[in-house]
Parts: C-alpha cells; sequence; structure tokens
C-alpha cells in the first residue's frame, strides 16, 4: 500500500503541475506511470487519470477565472466542437488499421516545453480583446473541430493540442489560454472518465483517491503561483515544466 500511495503521489505531482501550468491531462502522465510501476490495465489507468483530471482541471479553472484569466463563452463554444469531432475522429480511426500513436501526446509536451523556453508567448491580454468577438466565435469553433478530430483520431494530446492553438492560432496570452484549457478539460475528462469506468468496471479504489488527492492538490499550487507570475517567467516556468514531464514520460515508456 505504501509503494501504491508513492507512486500515485509522484504521478500527481507530474499531473498537476502539468494541469495547473499548462493545462496538460493528467492520463499523459499517471497512466504510463499506473502501468509501468503498478502493473494497471492500461483502460483502467487512463480512467483513473482521467478522473483525476477533472477536480485538478476544476480548481485550476477556478483560480484561473478568479484572477479573470478564463474566457468562458468562447471555451464553452470550443468545448462543444472539441467534443462533437473527438467522437468523430475516434470513428474514423476505428476503421483504419491499427496503429501506434501513444508517443504523440509526449513528443508534443517535450517539444510544446522548449517552445515556451524559447519562444515565449508574450501576447497581452488588451492585443487578445482586440479581436472581433465575430471572428473569435469562427475561430472557436473551427479550432474545437480541429483539436476534437485529432484527438479523437490519435486518442492523446488534448490538453496539449487546446494549449498550442490557443496561443499559437487564436493570439490568447498564456495565463488565459490555460485558464481556457483547463475550463474545456474539466468537461472532456469528466465525460471520459465516466464513459471508461461504465464500460470498464469500477477502478482500484486506493490508488484513485491518491492520485486524485495529489493532482488535486498540486494543480491548486501551480495556478495559483502561474497567475501571480510575470509573463516570461510563466513562460520559462511552463517550458521547463512539460520539458521535463517530457522527457520523463518518454523514459518512462522505454522501461515499460
Amino acid at each position: 500500500m505504501l509503494y501504491k500511495f508513492i507512486i500515485c503521489f509522484i504521478a500527481g505531482i507530474g499531473a498537476g503541475l502539468g494541469t495547473g501550468f499548462a493545462g496538460m491531462s493528467a492520463a499523459a502522465v499517471i497512466s504510463p506511470m499506473l502501468i509501468t510501476f503498478l502493473g494497471f490495465p492500461a483502460y483502467q489507468a487512463v480512467g483513473i487519470a482521467l478522473a483525476s483530471d477533472v477536480l485538478a482541471s476544476a480548481i485550476s479553472a477556478y483560480t484561473y477565472g478568479k484572477n479573470k484569466n478564463l474566457d468562458i463563452k468562447n471555451g464553452l463554444l470550443m468545448m462543444a466542437f472539441v467534443l462533437l469531432f473527438t467522437m468523430v475522429g475516434s470513428y474514423i480511426s476505428s476503421l483504419l488499421p491499427n496503429r501506434t500513436m501513444g508517443s504523440f501526446s509526449v513528443v508534443m509536451t517535450f517539444f510544446l516545453g522548449i517552445k515556451f523556453i524559447v519562444r515565449p508567448v508574450m501576447t497581452t491580454k488588451q492585443a487578445m480583446l482586440d479581436v472581433s468577438p465575430s471572428k473569435r466565435r469562427v475561430q472557436s469553433i473551427v479550432c474545437g473541430m480541429i483539436i476534437g478530430f485529432i484527438c479523437g483520431f490519435v486518442g492523446a494530446g488534448g490538453g496539449m493540442m487546446m494549449l498550442l492553438i490557443l496561443t499559437s492560432v487564436l493570439g490568447y496570452e498564456l495565463k488565459t489560454a490555460v485558464g481556457t484549457s483547463v475550463f474545456i478539460m474539466t468537461f472532456t475528462a469528466l465525460t471520459g472518465a465516466l464513459s471508461h469506468f461504465a464500460i470498464g468496471g469500477a477502478p482500484d479504489v486506493a490508488a484513485l483517491i491518491f492520485c486524485v488527492a495529489s493532482t488535486l492538490l498540486w494543480a491548486r499550487i501551480a495556478a495559483v503561483f502561474a497567475n501571480k507570475a510575470e509573463p516570461k517567467t510563466l513562460n520559462r516556468a511552463t517550458g521547463v515544466v512539460l520539458t521535463v514531464l517530457g522527457a520523463a514520460i518518454m523514459i518512462v515508456n522505454f522501461i515499460s
């Protein structure tokens, strides 16, 4: 039991920091840890990771929203199309031959981290608000379709895809991008967790509690720090967290 607690706590640290700083899905960190070190079936590990994501994303979204770094209106619009096109992408993927694409989100996490260090997002909130509401709505719909389809087709990368598109395509400043990303992830993770538990049965209760608690704690700590940090400091911190997590997950996957 102590060994299980230690593994879940460490996994929660990585998942919570990734969620609070960058809107990263906990599944990218917790799943490989549970599979590699505790021998959990992949489907159950993903279900526990998604469940951990729900409260961590919710508390992060609350923290970002409290600091006025959350675009709820366009976030809801994007979320609707992310959920819809995730199903479309998943269906199309099921018609094709099996592929091994689990490394997609890991590689993306690593290189996105380097990107934030080398080329930080310095867009101001005022510049973000200067975009017309109608243009922003269209962007949110199109980007939601793209993110959802890729996530459903590949089966990974939702949080990272959202962060990349919100900052690079929609021109969000970093704090608002992360806040909006974790807001959307709260609902997508809830949908995914419920689906996994409904299909795969009840998870390991101890691992679920340990992972949820640890992820929630560290996501809160990271979100509080992120909302108080200067843009350049936040970019560097986010970049370091993503780069380290990406490298660590690649090592864990190599071990397994």
